[in-house]
């Protein structure tokens, strides 16, 4: 295996058809167009601010394994995107679509979320920090590629553009580098058997965030807006 390619790039480019799988999925080519009914983004919602407890509960295990001063410092500023910025935006998006303005204890995941959360928490609990980092930088990264791509013609729903632009302003690409760097510098490339083992958290947390989407997008009925 080449020592030239970063370890976060060559995970990538193994889950390659999963990952532009997810980052076009049509529910994303919706938000973009402003067309998605608002009450399948409030559904998304409902989900993802279960999903991002828990995946804030992820990195909170992963700093326990960071090495140094320099890894806790990236994860804290990912743990502080989640917690700081994230969940209170979602939170506001579902008020302004309707739903609750603060956490539903009441609420239930879907299989998805729950299959999902318990991929992270498991991964970054049991195993090391190049693993913990391959589990949760799939949801990141893709985040903010997509929306680097739907900020080129934002929709005129408030909605739909201020959600993309939570991802493309307030240094949230440099933060992705960072977290993909960090990975990129504890994992040794050369190392056959640790790439293998890091491609499948990384290709499966790939597939759960396209599963995340099809599953946001079916809504609580199981089906896509418009399907017969």
């Amino acid at each position: 295996m080449s020592t030239g390619t970063p370890a976060s790039a060559l995970l990538r480019e193994r889950g390659a058809a999963s990952w532009a799988a997810a980052v076009s999925h049509p529910m994303v080519a919706e938000i973009g167009a402003g067309s998605l009914p608002h009450e399948t983004f409030r559904y998304y919602f409902e989900q993802n601010v279960l999903y991002l407890e828990d995946y804030a509960r992820a990195i909170a295990l992963i700093i326990g394994r960071a090495p140094d001063l320099a890894a806790v410092t990236v994860l804290t500023r990912f743990l502080g995107q989640i917690v700081d910025t994230e969940l209170p935006a979602n939170y506001e998006f579902l008020a302004r679509l309707g739903g609750p303005a603060a956490p539903d204890p009441a609420a239930v995941m879907a299989p998805v979320t729950y299959a999902y959360t318990r991929h992270l928490l498991d991964t970054a609990g049991r195993h090391d920090l190049p693993a913990g980092l391959a589990a949760v930088l799939p949801c990141q990264w893709s985040y903010g590629e997509l929306a680097t791509r739907l900020a080129a013609s934002m929709p005129a729903d408030p909605v739909y553009a201020d959600w993309i632009a939570m991802f493309t302003g307030d240094g949230y690409d440099e933060l992705v580098q960072a977290s993909t760097s960090l990975l990129d510098r504890h994992t040794d490339v050369a190392d056959e058997a640790l790439m293998t083992s890091l491609a499948a958290v990384f290709d499966r947390s790939t597939r759960y965030e396209l599963a995340f989407w099809d599953m946001a997008h079916a809504g609580p009925g199981g089906r896509p807006p418009g399907a017969p």
